[in-house]
């Protein structure tokens, strides 16, 4: 081996020493994060286990919503009513792991400010774009694209917000919706806007839909065919 041959490979070696070494490096201080933020949430959720009312999801649907995700790298979602906050941690917390963020909307401005200090609380502010704002007139606005899509806010307008976002939701995400229930049914004994929306969802020949729970929260997911 020639003198400049033998430099050349240990220059390579090195080089690929030092890529090793950064990405090594890089992978450490990502998993020590994604260990402080597993820990402050969990703490999080632990502490206020019984205090989520005011129109929040149970826990065994904030775990659904953090499962899709997760399952599915999701990295652009959108919340569609965002009460104080209990959705939008499980949502916020699954994204934190895959490298992406939330952008959450609420009318009602006490439920805004109760929010975004749990968001804090929890250690996930940095993973969420809270908006005060009327959903009605913003959703439309939005450029997205979003790869997930989580509507639970006035039920009489579901399949007005799936209208406005179906055009923005990229191939194989999901729009997950509360409170849904199959034609004919609703908690309530009557026909309701958010059976309507369903029905308006399995009409989508671009969409899978099915209702992954039809009990007393009523959750339907629509994946976007690829």
């Amino acid at each position: 081996m020639s003198i400049i041959g033998g430099f050349s490979t240990k220059i390579l070696i090195l080089s690929i020493a030092a890529v090793t070494i950064i990405a090594f490096s890089a992978f450490s201080m990502y998993s020590y994060k994604t260990q402080e933020v597993d820990k402050k949430v969990k703490s999080f959720l632990e502490s206020h286990q019984y205090q989520w009312r005011d129109m929040n999801v149970p826990e065994v649907d904030g775990q659904l919503l953090y499962d899709i995700i997760i399952e599915n790298g999701y990295t652009r979602a959108l919340e569609i009513g965002t009460s104080t906050g209990h959705s939008g941690t499980w949502i916020a917390w699954a994204l934190s792991r895959t490298g992406g963020k939330l952008i959450t909307i609420e009318i009602d401005e006490r439920r805004y400010s109760q929010a975004l200090n749990n968001f804090k609380e929890a250690g996930l502010a940095e993973y969420i774009d809270a908006w005060l704002a009327d959903a009605h007139e913003l959703v439309p606005k939005l450029e997205g694209p979003f790869d997930f899509v989580f509507i639970d806010a006035d039920k009489e307008w579901y399949t007005n917000y799936a209208e406005a976002v179906i055009p923005k939701l990229e191939p194989g995400g999901c729009i997950a919706a509360h409170n849904v229930y199959s034609p004919g049914r609703s908690r309530w004994g009557r026909r309701s806007g958010t059976s309507e929306y369903y029905e308006f969802m399995l009409e989508q020949e671009e969409f899978e839909t099915s209702l992954l729970s039809d009990s007393q929260s009523g959750v339907s997911v629509s994946y976007k065919k690829k």
